[in-house]
């Protein structure tokens, strides 16, 4: 794997000039960016454990299928998603890509209105007004229109309680320090998905290893001796690598979408559908994966490790005040929710650009450094290990997290998003 480690300011400065320009030119971009910093700020001013909190991959599906069926609406080169509907010739692709993206982010963002207002009058005071300006404000608010209705009920937000221990029990997730908070969005893994047939789908066949197995002391071990923080056996590289991916996954991923579609050059059409099929797969997998973390409940290392002891292996010896490298987040172990959404992503760039070479560049704001990457398995061979050396989780979780994600974009890729002309 060649990986770039280093704070590469020049590299840093010289995405975000061209951020700018390539979003100035391309909704698409520019609202990714408004979606993600107003979902991401709107969870922080939650509690962490609140049943509204989180979620922001959720709220860029929404967006993104939006805008994807706004300026499919117009062009009508790829399937619908949902019910598909004919906008007016000649309306404007990029109002309504602006359109679809400012309507849908103030439905379920009212407390923003005012922010995103000015955002959307912004956008739209470049474009000189005409008759496809008018139109395209239609199609865009026709689409975000669209997928509202068709979400309604989704179950986002539903009040789905999680009962667990208030002492350890052997196996069983309870919440962990350093702040011991309430489970994380128990909802998501309730809701109706958005290309899965329900959020159990993929649901792993195999739970985690058996307490009294080689297998869960071989994993428990593993994760104790690299993923402590005070660890004697993890290189410094091996450090930076599980604090870069500790960042908040959908934000942090939302950045490398965005510089890969400038890269690429995309337009807006080729990146609305990208986007729309990046961030559904994602997406699902969260759902699937938080589905199946609630189904499981099993406990994450700084609960096993301290409490050795009750397992009923031999092979796994306590340590009462093991730490890991950085604080746990607050769900349960199995599967690991960074190996299903990264499976998705991989997975899902493989089948947009028809190769497992795609050139993917991801920056951190933890450690201020940027990774590049020549394959999307040289990404995913990171994220693995990178999680082990945090030490949220056991090997054998990461494998499943793929697996997962690599089943959800597989399918959606089978049916969602097709050329017509396939049809």
């Amino acid at each position: 794997m060649k990986k770039s480690l280093s704070a590469c300011v020049s590299i840093l400065s010289l995405a975000v000039i061209s951020s700018g320009r390539a979003g100035a030119a391309n909704p698409v971009i520019t609202w990714d960016e408004i979606a993600i910093n107003t979902a991401v700020a709107a969870s922080q001013t939650l509690s962490p454990g609140s049943n509204t909190a989180g979620g922001a991959a959720i709220y860029l599906s929404y967006v993104h299928l939006a805008v994807y069926n706004a300026v499919n609406s117009i062009e009508k080169r790829f399937q619908p998603y949902g019910a598909g509907f004919s906008a007016p010739v000649g309306a404007s692709t990029e109002v309504a890509a602006i359109a679809a993206a400012y309507s849908t982010l103030a439905y379920y963002f009212p407390g923003d209105s005012i922010a995103l207002a000015s955002q959307y009058a912004a956008s739209l005071a470049t474009i000189p007004d005409s008759p496809a300006k008018s139109d395209g404000i239609v199609a865009g608010q026709a689409a975000a229109n669209g997928i509202i209705g068709l979400r309604l009920g989704d179950g986002r937000g539903a009040n789905v309680p999680y009962v667990y221990p208030s002492s350890p029990v052997a196996g069983a997730w309870m919440p962990t320090p350093p702040a011991f908070l309430a489970p994380q969005t128990p909802w998501v893994g309730q809701m109706t998905p958005f290309t899965m047939a329900t959020a159990s789908q993929f649901l792993p066949d195999e739970g985690p290893p058996a307490l009294t197995s080689s297998e869960w002391a071989d994993d428990y071990n593993q994760t104790k001796t690299f993923g402590s923080v005070n660890s004697t056996v993890r290189t410094p590289e091996q450090t930076e690598t599980g604090l870069f991916w500790t960042e908040q996954t959908a934000r942090q991923y939302a950045r490398a979408f965005r510089a890969l579609a400038i890269a690429r050059g995309l337009d807006l059409n080729s990146s609305a559908r990208l986007f729309a099929m990046l961030w559904t797969s994602y997406a699902d997998a969260f759902i699937g994966c938080m589905n199946a973390k609630y189904h499981f409940g099993f406990w994450r290392p700084v609960t096993a490790i301290r409490n050795g002891s009750i397992d009923g292996n031999d092979a796994t010896v306590a340590d009462a005040g093991w730490t890991p490298l950085a604080a746990t987040p607050n769900h349960p172990e199995y599967p690991a929710a960074h190996g299903c959404v990264t499976g998705a992503v991989a997975n899902t760039l493989k089948n947009y650009f028809n190769t497992p070479n795609v050139s993917v560049i991801v920056s951190s704001t933890v450690t201020n450094t940027t990774h590049s990457f020549s394959s999307v398995r040289d990404l995913e061979n990171e994220v693995e290990f990178a999680r082990i050396y945090a030490g949220f989780h056991y090997h054998h979780s990461l494998v499943q997290g793929f697996d997962l994600g690599r089943k959800v974009s597989q399918q959606a890729a089978r049916e969602f998003f097709q050329p017509v002309s396939q049809h």
